[in-house]
């Protein structure tokens, strides 16, 4: 085609990942089985799945997950649910997502006017925005009052309760998958703007993956340094488990809550600003996410796991206002809180239960959540604190993700071991934001 003139395009990358080398997510041969259930569902192998391959227990349930959501019998219209999607997406300057979602949103006929500008669509769906950036960045201060504003009787537009659980599971659930996207450090895909050139490749520059790694200087001193952080997080670990049975006061217990909650933990990198197409669908773009409990600020109430919790309320009024929904959620937390290979980077045979437990709690601290029966001494012991700058950009600043953050933890950890590190981060903060909101609508309806 080329010698008669016309351009073909050519991909930029050489693999889904900027942070992770192809060879390493195509290692042991990824499960086919898997991948043909991701092409028949997507109507393609992204790179999403492709990275999530490498753990395809996980997968399986996620393909699910979001097919029901997007496509299957519901309250909404299926391009009404891509272009929440994609309202979402932009809140966390997601180029990826927006376009992934676009392209679904025009493909199930939605008008392509709306992609230019949320004032182009229908004021009902604008009126999600407030729910959507408080889900996006602040879910804590989400109360009965924005229910009520949306589906009581005279509310206009009004939403009813089914089409607003629906709704909202769609934001959350494209709220954390962008934590994964920006967290693996994913390339656009070949047919996205930015993931391919009409240029001829160039003898100097091979396909970039990843373009902005950062250099290792010192080869040798980081791996030694590697091992040594491997060995003092096994004895960490081994210890712990050791110490469950001594008894500390709930006092003291709150205390190391509060300890986590309010360490300063920076996020450093600020991106320049997003690309038109996102900008363009974002309504107050500096409403960010800050620290739930600020150094010497007065805190909102901590939710306590044990007065409202995903297990004993958050399920089953999911369930009831969408069918089904709540048990997809529930397989994903199950199998990321449970997905173990009995490994940790070079050591086999580990029981890595404390260390996922740590993540997952440490992730809903950050949300303002706490477990009464928890020690979050653990968190401090367990995760250093390059690991808590990952997760904590991963999951309040997502966009702020870099190769280097990304780099600078569990350096001597297997990548599969770091996807899996996202995969909790993801799970973790969607059902935090959930916990928030079904709280809220459990207010709204008593």
């Amino acid at each position: 085609m080329s010698e008669q003139g016309v351009q073909v395009p050519r991909a930029l990358a050489s693999g889904p990942s900027a942070f992770i080398p192809a060879k390493e997510i195509l290692k042991g041969g990824p499960n086919q089985d898997v991948l043909i259930e991701s092409f028949l569902s997507l109507g393609r192998v992204d790179h999403i799945s492709m990275v999530m391959a490498m753990h395809p227990a996980y997968l399986c349930c996620f393909l699910k997950t979001q097919h029901a959501l997007l496509e299957m019998d519901g309250p909404l219209p299926r391009h009404w649910r891509h272009y929440i999607a994609v309202m979402a997406a932009a809140r966390h300057h997601c180029s990826y997502l927006v376009q992934q979602h676009s392209a679904g949103y025009l493909e199930a006929g939605g008008e392509e006017s709306w992609l230019s500008g949320l004032e182009h669509a229908p004021a009902k769906l604008r009126s999600l925005q407030t729910l959507n950036k408080l889900l996006a960045h602040r879910p804590w201060l989400i109360t009965q009052q924005h229910i009520q504003e949306l589906v009581c009787p005279g509310a206009e537009p009004r939403w009813s309760l089914a089409e607003l659980i629906h709704a909202v599971v769609l934001m959350a659930h494209a709220h954390s998958l962008c934590s994964f996207v920006w967290g693996c450090g994913l390339n656009p895909e070949p047919d996205h703007i930015g993931g391919y050139t009409f240029q001829p490749p160039s003898l100097s520059h091979s396909p970039h993956s990843p373009a902005h790694s950062p250099a290792h200087e010192d080869g040798r001193h980081e791996l030694a340094d590697g091992a040594v952080e491997v060995e003092v997080l096994m004895k960490r670990m081994v210890e712990l488990q050791q110490q469950q049975e001594e008894e500390c006061t709930q006092e003291e217990m709150v205390t190391r809550f509060e300890r986590e909650r309010s360490e300063s933990i920076p996020t450093a990198v600020v991106r320049g600003a997003p690309p038109d197409l996102v900008l363009r669908l974002v309504e107050e773009p500096e409403f960010r996410y800050e620290d739930f409990a600020p150094r010497g600020e007065q805190a909102p109430p901590t939710m306590r796991a044990q007065d409202y919790s995903w297990e004993d309320h958050g399920f089953s009024l999911l369930n009831r206002l969408l069918p089904d929904m709540g048990q997809l959620l529930d397989e994903n937390f199950q199998i990321v809180c449970n997905l173990t290979y009995h490994r940790m980077a070079m050591h086999e045979g580990v029981d890595t239960h404390t260390l996922r437990k740590a993540l997952w709690n440490y992730i809903h601290c950050l949300y303002g959540i706490r477990y009464d029966d928890y020690d979050y001494g653990s968190v401090n012991v367990l995760l250093e604190r390059s690991l808590k700058v990952f997760v904590k950009t991963m999951a309040c600043h997502p966009e702020q993700t870099t190769a280097r953050i990304y780099h600078s933890f569990w350096r001597h950890f297997r990548h599969s071991e770091k996807v899996h590190a996202n995969l909790i981060v993801m799970e973790a903060r969607l059902q935090a934001a959930l916990l928030y909101i079904l709280r809220a609508i459990t207010h709204y309806m008593r």
